[in-house]
């Protein structure tokens, strides 16, 4: 924060008071001796500021009475001056990140992981859209990558996000209250990813298992991994705090399998029942120091600089009803996964093999 112009600083103070109304409409600003003094500057880093904030509509100066938010704060409304002033929020951010010694790879990631969190609160579907896809599953990046990249090149398509677990997605898709479902469902007995989940959850019904990538599944610990943790069984060491999956998601499943394996039960495990819905909750609680780990995708360690202990690579697949799989949207996304570009941009994420994804497999 520091090697950001001193002027930008106090600027965005400023309008982080009005924004959370702090300040409100009509408010005066205090004055520019009060802030030259607050700040330890010049009158000329303030004027600066103030200038700043008058030209984003905040506030206004006039000669005797000082610098005021105006009286009504814009809406904004039009998609022109929406889309520039978010470009100048987003440039702003940005240059406070990249200033602090980030890259902008790691901000794009960050940046996605944090959208992950409003889709999974928000769920709701595009209106304007002429064909939305309802998928219904795990949650997984390279999904919320591959959905944002195919609306962008396929504009007539989009994929709603709703994340509540692989086995919910294909509960779902029995339901009909979805049209493709994301699952990594690991079976104990074969040793086989998906094929078994489906044919107990959708008996007699033929369904395309399209593969989305493999992924690195294991232990996101802290950085340097202070508690040097380095398998599931460290987990019931004393002092170690983890944090789960919900009931119901694939990483769950393999974990409490591996569990049972090594004759650990939950209750031995501090935090087993803290669970989070995605992978980007688990990584952000243990670069929170709100657990020492947790299991989860090493895409999401690598986007918050965490540590990762690798356990498993799993199979993350697509699975769609026949009755939908010849739909305009389903084969154009198919098509779509088989291209150099949709694979090239999932490997990127880190943590992703690719040499199946857009593979497809008949489960009858």
């Amino acid at each position: 924060m520091d090697s950001i112009p001193l002027y930008q600083q106090v600027a965005q103070s400023v309008r982080k008071d009005i924004l959370s109304g702090t300040l409100k409409p009509g408010d005066r600003l205090p004055s520019i001796r009060d802030m030259t003094e607050k700040w330890g500057c010049t009158t000329g880093t303030i004027q600066r500021a103030y200038h700043e904030l008058a030209q984003q509509g905040l506030v206004v100066s006039k000669v005797g009475q000082g610098t005021h938010v105006i009286d009504q704060l814009p809406t904004f409304s039009h998609p022109n001056m929406r889309k520039a002033l978010l470009y100048n929020r987003v440039e702003n951010f940005l240059l406070e990140t990249i200033t602090a010694g980030y890259s902008p790879e790691e901000v794009e990631q960050t940046t996605r992981m944090a959208a992950d969190r409003w889709r999974v609160l928000e769920q709701e579907p595009a209106q304007s859209q002429i064909d939305v896809l309802r998928f219904v599953g795990s949650h997984d990046m390279a999904i919320t990558l591959v959905a944002a990249q195919f609306q962008e090149i396929n504009p007539r398509f989009s994929i709603q996000l709703t994340f509540s677990g692989s086995l919910n997605g294909l509960i779902a898709l029995a339901e009909k209250n979805a049209d493709l479902a994301g699952c990594h469902l690991w079976d104990e007995e074969s040793d086989t990813y998906n094929t078994a989940f489906v044919r107990r959850i959708l008996p007699g019904q033929s369904i395309a298992l399209l593969t989305l990538a493999h992924r690195n599944v294991g232990l996101i610990v802290g950085f340097d991994n202070p508690k040097d943790i380095c398998s599931l069984s460290d987990l019931v060491r004393s002092g170690v705090q983890f944090v789960n999956r919900q009931m119901g998601s694939g990483t769950r499943v393999w974990l409490d399998a591996h569990l049972r394996k090594l004759g650990i039960s939950g209750e031995q495990i501090q935090g087993y029942g803290q669970e989070k819905m995605t992978h980007t909750e688990v990584a952000a609680a243990v670069m929170k120091t709100e657990a020492d780990a947790g299991l989860g995708v090493q895409t999401a360690a690598l986007a918050l600089g965490l540590e990762f202990i690798p356990l498993t690579t799993e199979r993350y697949d697509l699975a769609i009803p026949e009755g939908k799989w010849q739909s305009p949207a389903i084969q154009v996304l198919a098509r779509w996964l088989k291209t150099a570009q949709a694979k090239a941009a999932i490997a990127n994420l880190g943590g992703y093999g690719v040499a199946e994804t857009g593979r497809i497999e008949w489960v009858q």
